[in-house]
């Protein structure tokens, strides 16, 4: 029993080492990576959930083979053992502390089910999300171009949507879908809230909120409900910038560019900032899809752009 307690705690040990994991890694329990506050609180659920798990676990393993070594039948020993039974104390025990175990991980459920569904105080960015088969539109309500018009990003079948987020600030998102129902998911956000036309009609809340989005960065986000024939192509791009090239960026955008004489798109907006790759004109976390079907037949190889 010691040296197979040793073997145990020893691959322990040597399982995260060899798979190079971190502390952080090990802990997550193969959840994902968030960018958000929400994430976090949904990522530490999670995390404590499997760690109860595996305490129950241990403890009924530790039961169970307890039994088998000590109240195994031993040879030349024909008789029964005792029997017990009605042994109120013990079904008492085994009633109560799975009630407790369920009403803890109930109430934790709730609890950052509540947070991550509570809109706060007030945001420092609107955002309107408009989806329809098969892509998205991005307006920010708060700023108009020299025309007139909410600074807005519109995804065409050559062209993924950029919705460009500032880091360090409450975002607020109100939803509205043109034609069936579409769902808006970012898989760094740990989040997908499902897209519907008149939302006030189907009694939907389609206003959510973020807190923040904690670092720079590109996120691929997809719609995750089944739509129609370009579905699985209804993709945009997050693009996470600092609070200071937002403003920048959101600047440029209730502008007119010298080159083209119309407002600056948001691709060009971001290439004038001049931060990099994280202001690369276009998406570059996915890329956009090829409706020409004939790419697609069987005598056809597919590429990287189709």
């Amino acid at each position: 029993m010691r040296r197979a307690g040793k073997l145990a705690g020893l691959a322990l040990l040597v399982v995260p080492l060899t798979t190079g994991c971190s502390v952080e890694e090990v802990l997550r329990f193969g959840w994902p990576e968030g960018v958000t506050p929400q994430a976090e609180s949904m990522r530490q659920l999670w995390t404590w959930s499997a760690v109860a798990a595996l305490v129950v676990g241990a403890v009924t393993w530790g039961a169970m083979f307890w039994a088998v070594i000590f109240h195994r039948k031993r040879k030349g020993d024909d008789s029964l053992p005792r029997q017990t039974q009605y042994n109120l104390p013990l079904e008492i025990t085994f009633t109560v502390i799975p009630t407790i175990i369920v009403a803890v991980l109930f109430a934790g459920t709730v609890a950052v089910q509540n947070y991550v569904d509570t809109d706060g105080a007030e945001p420092d960015v609107r955002v309107d999300v408009t989806a329809f088969q098969w892509n998205w539109e991005f307006e920010y309500p708060d700023a108009t171009t020299p025309d007139g018009r909410p600074v807005s990003t519109l995804g065409t079948s050559d062209t993924i949507p950029l919705l460009v987020l500032p880091t360090n600030r409450r975002i607020e998102f109100t939803q509205v879908s043109n034609d069936v129902i579409h769902s808006f998911f970012v898989p760094e956000f740990l989040f997908k809230r499902d897209v519907f036309p008149m939302p006030e009609t189907n009694d939907q809340d389609n206003v959510w909120q973020i807190d923040s989005i904690d670092r720079e960065g590109a996120f691929v986000g997809r719609c995750a409900e089944l739509c129609g024939t370009y579905h699985a192509m209804m993709n945009f791009e997050v693009r996470a910038i600092s609070p200071e090239l937002f403003d920048q960026w959101l600047a440029l955008r209730q502008q007119v560019n010298p080159d083209t004489g119309a407002p600056y798109t948001a691709g060009e907006a971001l290439q004038q900032l001049g931060c990099g790759q994280l202001c690369t004109p276009e998406a570059y976390t996915t890329y956009p899809f090829n409706t020409d079907r004939t790419l697609r037949s069987a005598s056809q190889p597919v590429t990287a752009g189709s």
